[in-house]
């Protein structure tokens, strides 16, 4: 049954405080981002005019009738990324079927263009009942793997929850570690709406930090491709290899010589 709203989640105090547990990973509240990223929201007339696949509340539902109070959905963003972190997000809606109306154009964060998710953003943090999220950087990432690496990011998001959840829906991947009823589903960023808004989430939140990381190493680009692997990021890695935000254990990063020089010696 449901677990009494007291109860503790995994992993224990430090984390729920924000604070990285041995250096691996963080919990950030998502207000942190919500100003400074230069973005002009645009109208979501663009949901109107193209046929998107729209998530439905009938999990969460279901999961409120059956007594189930807190329901958060948790989605990822980064995983297939060269460099930077990876990020998770968890969103708990409120119990009440008028959030379906109120978050109209919440969609899969991939199907959405950069200001249609910057403009959904805001929305979602005003309308959640809570939002966690979970940052583990690319030094964790060659340490213990991406999928761990992931796990550890939705385990940060569900650390940084306002309240802790008593159930969780996820798209593709389960948490084991977690003591918590859950359902995984295929595609489910574009069929549950909770998990849908967590991808959006963590979207905007990943694409923020990799900007501000532009600022740190301009010679990459991360502020265009976010880290991902186009070709201007292939080209800039064989020209200049790998900074500290490179992914060492990813292809085509691995095996390439590590920068030497500091941004300032390469752009005197």
């Amino acid at each position: 049954g449901p677990r009494a709203p007291g109860e503790a989640l995994l992993p224990a105090r430090s984390a729920r405080q924000g604070i990285p547990a041995a250096g691996t990973f963080r919990s950030l509240t998502p207000q942190r981002h919500l100003l400074g990223a230069g973005i002009t929201p645009a109208p979501l007339s663009f949901m109107a005019r193209h046929s998107l696949p729209q998530p439905t509340l009938a999990e969460e539902l279901s999961l409120w009738t059956d007594g189930y109070q807190i329901v958060a959905g948790l989605d990822e963003a980064g995983r297939g990324a060269w460099a930077g972190p990876v990020v998770a997000a968890a969103v708990a809606l409120p119990a009440d079927p008028a959030i379906s109306s109120l978050l109209s154009g919440v969609a899969d964060s991939k199907l959405l263009s950069p200001a249609q998710r910057a403009a959904l953003y805001p929305k979602i943090i005003t309308c959640a009942a809570g939002v966690g999220v979970g940052v583990v950087p690319a030094t964790r990432i060659d340490a213990i793997g991406i999928l761990p690496a992931t796990r550890e990011a939705m385990i940060a998001a569900l650390a940084s929850l306002p309240a802790p959840p008593h159930f969780l829906l996820l798209d593709y991947v389960r948490l084991a570690g977690v003591p918590l009823p859950q359902r995984a589903f295929v595609k489910g960023d574009s069929r549950v709406l909770s998990i849908a808004a967590a991808s959006i989430v963590a979207k905007v939140t990943r694409d923020r930090l990799m900007v501000e990381l532009a600022g740190s190493y301009p010679l990459y680009g991360f502020d265009r491709h976010k880290g991902y692997g186009t070709a201007d990021h292939q080209a800039a890695l064989a020209r200049y290899g790998p900074c500290l935000e490179h992914r060492l254990s990813f292809q085509p990063v691995r095996g390439l010589q590590p920068a030497l020089l500091t941004i300032e010696e390469r752009l005197s």
